[in-house]
């Protein structure tokens, strides 16, 4: 599942599984806006430094962001993170996200008939730095997470 990231990670991935919700949809034909999928990188970051640091931390800035396939309302997208450095006050992190059921959208079928994806569909990723101050730093809260 994964095609990146395994190089230099600190403790473990964190996953988010959220469903793609009709209040989520901000387009014609119920396309959601590659913001909402920011929204979830930014919760799975603030874990990993809950895990880390034992604080939530500031989103400083995105390095990069792709949003590589439409993502819409009734999809189910893995959110994946992991720290690949931590600094002195900063976690540089990467993200995937990953659809892995979509509804089936087939006029022959019920309109909640859902398909389960043979592959997970990387939709997006991006890279982005965290920010926890020395004075809110409280060390690693999960022992996957022991600093080096």
């Amino acid at each position: 599942l994964f095609r990146s990231g395994e190089s230099k990670m600190v403790g473990k991935k964190v996953i988010l599984r959220v469903r793609m919700g009709s209040g989520d949809a901000h387009y014609a034909g119920e396309l959601v806006n590659g913001s909402k999928i920011l929204d979830y990188f930014g919760d799975v970051g603030t874990e990993l430094c809950i895990r880390y640091d034992g604080d939530e931390s500031l989103f400083r800035s995105y390095s990069s962001v792709e949003f590589l396939e439409p993502v819409y309302s009734g999809d189910y997208i893995e959110y994946y993170g992991w720290i690949e450095k931590a600094g002195s006050t900063s976690r540089t992190c990467k993200f995937e996200a990953y659809k892995v059921i979509e509804l089936a959208k087939d006029p022959n079928l019920d309109l909640s008939a859902a398909n389960i994806l043979a592959e997970p569909l990387l939709v997006g990723k991006a890279e982005g730095t965290l920010i926890v101050r020395k004075e809110q730093q409280r060390g690693a809260q999960d022992p996957d997470f022991k600093h080096e």
